[in-house]
């Protein structure tokens, strides 16, 4: 039998392929939303909303306020919300909306306020706000006296100031001229002394244990020391970003940043024990400078002006505020150049406050004289 070859004109046969084409789309859109339909949908996480009453900007140590919590859920059920003040859980409740009443602000700071909503499925959503605590106290303001005055070494970029057993010991700064030294208080000379390699810019010291610590300014390094020969016997590392003033509580290092924070460090490890935060009763207290313990409460300079403000270290409230404004006028050349007051050195036994500054020729033994 003949085979036979049928023929199909081009134009038919492009017709043919063009009509296929839109039937083969709808067949794979049709697959697919088969498909899709069949999968399972994915929980969405519940979205919860606070609200703090009375609504502030800042608020005042001590105050209580309200705080409400409302969640939205757009599937499925929630199993709990749990509502967190500065991780201390306040309550838990499968309720999606809710007022806790009374809660009492009782640290100064940035202040958390958390809240946790899980559903059924364990699909969770966490929520975190922030809010200012300053302090409720305002500050007992002291002016000075001068009792007397001592030679200081003008070169000396003071960083950290210390009187132990009878001498100064003085941290300096700037790269190629920090160091630690031992001087005489009433000449002023340098006895002894170590200074640090050119890559690091010095900072705050403190004596423990017989052991002098030294901070630096950017490398997040420290030096210890062996308060004897000035060895220097080890180094630590600590996380702030900026190290500035060092003083300890006769346990733990307490290390400023150049903010409002106060750090303690552990000997040992060097770990963050704990964190303060520093506040008046208009605000936080930035550039927290040279640190000094003293009979209970830090003594801290504020960088870039005469002020030096006593903390408490449990609450972070500042108590007083000492202003030191013309203090080194009457005592420095005309060819003198100096720099911000900062350096803090308390004599325990004669009970005697001593201050300086950057490059300052003279120290000062004063006298606290309340200006109210």
């Amino acid at each position: 039998m003949a085979q036979t070859n049928i023929n199909i004109p081009e134009e038919k046969h492009q017709a043919m392929k063009n009509s296929f084409l839109p039937v083969f789309i709808l067949f794979c859109l049709f697959i697919t939303f088969f498909s899709c339909s069949n999968k399972p949908k994915r929980s969405r996480k519940p979205v919860s909303a606070i609200t703090v009453v009375p609504k502030s900007n800042n608020y005042t140590c001590g105050q209580s306020v309200n705080i409400r919590v409302e969640t939205k859920v757009r599937d499925g059920e929630i199993g709990k919300i749990e509502l967190f003040y500065k991780d201390s859980l306040l309550k838990e409740t499968n309720l999606t909306d809710f007022t806790v009443e009374g809660i009492k602000l009782n640290t100064t700071g940035s202040n958390n306020i958390s809240v946790k909503a899980t559903k059924t499925d364990g699909v969770n959503n966490h929520r975190i706000i922030t809010i200012d605590v300053f302090s409720d106290i305002k500050p007992k303001i002291y002016s000075y006296s001068i009792l007397k005055d001592y030679p200081h070494n003008k070169n000396f970029y003071t960083q950290g100031l210390i009187y132990y057993d009878g001498f100064l010991y003085e941290g300096t700064g700037e790269k190629g001229k920090s160091g630690i030294f031992k001087t005489d208080l009433v000449t002023g000379k340098t006895l002894q002394q170590y200074m640090i390699d050119e890559q690091y810019f010095g900072e705050g010291i403190t004596i423990l244990n017989n052991k002098i610590y030294q901070l630096t300014y950017r490398a997040q390094t420290g030096f210890i020391y062996d308060i004897e020969t000035f060895e220097k016997t080890d180094s630590f590392k600590y996380r702030s970003k900026e190290g500035w003033g060092l003083t300890n509580d006769g346990k733990y290092l307490i290390m400023s940043n150049g903010t409002h924070e106060l750090i303690w460090l552990d000997t040992d490890n060097f770990t963050e024990i704990k964190k303060v935060e520093v506040a008046n009763d208009k605000g936080f207290v930035n550039f927290l400078n040279e640190l000094e313990y003293i009979n209970g409460h830090i003594y801290a300079n504020v960088y870039t002006t005469d002020m030096i403000v006593i903390i408490d270290p449990v609450s972070g409230k500042v108590l007083s505020e000492i202003d030191l404004k013309g203090i080194i006028n009457m005592y420095k050349k005309p060819s003198d150049t100096i720099d911000y007051q900062n350096g803090i050195a308390y004599d325990i036994e004669k009970d005697r406050l001593f201050v300086t500054g950057k490059w300052w020729p003279r120290l000062f033994a004063i006298e606290l004289k309340s200006s109210e």
